[in-house]
């Protein structure tokens, strides 16, 4: 089973959310997840728009799980999985 952390789309119309989430790789976007690992809101404060279980995102990654694209982007820009 390929495993990958990926978004979500929820919210209204016009003002998505995103939720950070492991899935199986068959499922489609707004489906099933497997875990919630947090929320990424591109209208917030910029230190405040991506809110992730840092330790459960690594130890997912551990367990060869593979970040999509996207999220890979957002996480090394915002700097969400910078040591605080």
């Amino acid at each position: 089973m390929a495993v990958r952390i990926r978004l979500t789309r929820v919210g209204r119309k016009h003002i998505a959310k995103w939720r950070i989430a492991v899935y199986d790789g068959r499922t489609r976007r707004d489906g099933r997840y497997l875990e919630n690992l947090g929320t990424y809101d591109p209208h917030e404060k910029p230190e405040e728009k991506v809110k992730l279980d840092v330790e459960r995102y690594r130890h997912w990654l551990g367990h060869g799980a593979l970040p999509t694209e996207a999220l890979e982007r957002i996480l090394k820009h915002t700097g969400a999985l910078a040591p605080k």
